[in-house]
């Protein structure tokens, strides 16, 4: 896979490439394109598989979808219906973002296709998440829409059931936060499923992928594509459209207290009040905490601007700080916002902020993808972030308008956590960020992987093995590795202790025949995807005669073994 740079559109006038009613539509909503929207488009009209490498808040996503709006505006609907663009997110809260976030061009190309007296396109847009209803997986798959938005996990199953026949007409498939994913196994896990879908499909679709600022870019683009020729002999070339332009960012680091030594008492225990969570802080000599401290500058600064996410590293304590923040402002100003709470919840939180109706949420990693949260006007980052990249993605949050710099402010902890903070900073200027490094030939993800790939049809091992290369994560893959796990699927264990594991598939090493056993459907199901860096308790009200009640979310066992009994959430 060969990776170039596109550095400038193929025309004037960059809109010129669509049709009149997204043309008038686009120039009636916004002054003009981003560097990204104009230089991803020339690409993407050029039919290559392109990579958009821009900050937050560039338009990347709009750049990416109006093309294929155009697409499937100008040309007709097929006499099959079938999907036709494939959106794939790795964050279920940014799924149901995209989807609301398409209804505005969506209606403005009708009307503007209305006042030019053009056919009025009729654009469908489904969603296909784990917290999709099995009514609507019924109605997606009897009336597939032309947009489906889905998750990389909800790809591999309806890749490995009879919903697969709905992707056959897939011509775009777009691939957003791909940064992600690219140094994880659940990206690895996705290249497979991408590598499945260009089996399937009459020709491969063109594959764009959204990247925050990440580095190197050349290694996010190998992710995207894949490598070498495609199953048709189609090159595997990713056009990287680098807008990657640093925003403006004005970051201060604010320590509340003197001296971090002896920041103060700590509070009454049950009080509610967080330990500081450094060790000798929080030992039997020094009992202090800096947090009676943090509160009032958090609150005056939530109160000096309209609209503020205060981001945290862990879900128990951003449950915590907003119930301070509450207990001091005397009011509900602030709610937290997290992946532990139920979908409805979090939609009506983030409705609350973006309307202004809400000055504040406090929030983990749950908003700190690509999530359109408005105009922001300050993010607040207690204690440093888990990295560079994470930084530069939470403090994106505000003035996440073109143009606009990104206003944060850092409350460290601790002294540690000072002098990290202050590093982490100081890189986030310089955009310093880590190196992403893909893993490599996971064999966990690629067993799985050949368990459903052969419960839809028989496979000869020759061609199973060239199709799993071509993903890049498993480029390196070695015969003799994958014949290991081919063999170990096919119930040629090591030793006598694994007797009793049942054989997934059925190897005939005569004729090269790979085939699913008659239960792998069911294993390959129940058991997709990669292991979370958490497990999640579900949460439901308490019934009648203490029977279970309405579901309310989900915990993370983290934030279930640090809370206390009677602890509010």
């Amino acid at each position: 896979m060969a990776a170039s740079t596109e550095s400038r559109p193929g025309r004037d006038d960059p809109l010129d490439l669509f049709g009149p009613a997204v043309g008038e539509w686009f120039r009636s909503a916004f002054a003009a394109p981003t560097p990204a929207q104009s230089q991803g488009w020339a690409s993407i009209a050029a039919g290559r598989h392109t990579l958009i490498h821009a900050p937050t808040g560039s338009g990347k996503t709009l750049a990416a979808f109006l093309w294929c709006l155009d697409r499937l505006a100008r040309e007709p609907r097929p006499k099959a219906p079938t999907v036709r663009v494939l959106y794939i997110s790795p964050l279920k809260a940014l799924i149901y973002d995209v989807e609301r976030n398409l209804r505005a061009p969506l209606a403005g190309i009708r009307l503007a296709a209305e006042r030019l007296g053009e056919p009025v396109p009729q654009i469908e847009v489904g969603v296909r998440t784990g917290d999709t209803p099995t009514g609507e997986r019924r109605h997606l798959v009897r009336n597939p829409p032309d947009i489906l938005i889905t998750t990389p996990e909800s790809l591999y199953l309806i890749l490995t059931s009879q919903a697969a026949e709905i992707l056959r007409g897939v011509e775009h498939v777009i691939v957003d936060e791909v940064h992600a994913l690219a140094g994880t196994k659940r990206g690895a896990h996705l290249a497979l499923s991408l590598e499945r879908l260009e089996c399937l499909t009459s020709r491969p679709p063109q594959r764009i992928g959204l990247s925050a600022t990440q580095r190197p870019v050349e290694t996010i683009a190998l992710f995207l594509g894949g490598v070498g020729p495609g199953r048709a002999g189609e090159s595997r070339d990713v056009r990287i459209v680098d807008a990657g332009s640093r925003k403006v960012l004005e970051l201060s680091v604010r320590v509340p207290v003197e001296d971090m030594s002896r920041p103060g008492d700590l509070p009454p225990e049950g009080s509610g009040g967080a330990a500081t969570g450094d060790p000798a802080a929080d030992s039997a000599e020094g009992r202090h905490s800096i947090w009676p401290s943090i509160y009032p500058r958090i609150l005056e600064l939530i109160r000096e601007h309209h609209s503020t996410i205060v981001f945290c590293n862990s879900r128990r304590l951003a449950e915590r700080l907003a119930n301070k923040l509450n207990e001091l402002a005397g009011e509900e100003l602030v709610r937290a916002h997290h992946g532990s709470l139920a979908r409805e919840q979090r939609v009506q939180i983030e409705e609350a902020l973006k309307a202004g109706r809400l000055p504040a949420i406090v929030a983990t990693s749950s908003l700190e993808l690509g999530i359109d949260m408005g105009a922001v006007d300050l993010v607040i980052q207690v204690e440093s972030p888990a990295s560079v990249a994470s930084g530069l993605q939470r403090i994106g949050r505000a003035g996440h308008q073109v143009g606009e710099p990104s206003r944060g402010v850092f409350f460290p902890k601790y002294r540690g956590d000072l002098l990290e903070t202050a590093v982490v900073t100081a890189r986030m200027h310089e955009g310093a960020i880590e190196e992403t490094k893909m893993p490599r030939n996971p064999l966990d993800v690629l067993a799985q992987q050949i368990v459903a790939m052969t419960v839809r049809e028989a496979w000869q091992a020759d061609e199973l093995f060239d199709t799993l290369r071509r993903a890049a994560p498993f480029e390196s893959l070695t015969r003799a590795a994958f014949e290991a796990v081919l063999g170990m699927l096919a119930g040629a264990y090591p030793s006598n202790e694994f007797a009793d594991l049942k054989a997934r598939v059925v190897w005939d090493r005569e004729t090269g025949r790979v085939e699913a056993r008659r239960d792998a459907r069911t294993v390959a199901i129940t058991s997709g995807g990669t292991i979370p860096d958490r497990g999640l308790y579900p949460v439901f009200m308490v019934g009648e005669a203490g029977t279970s009640g309405r579901r309310v979310g989900e915990l993370d066992e983290e934030m279930v073994y640090e809370s206390r009994v009677g602890e509010v959430i």
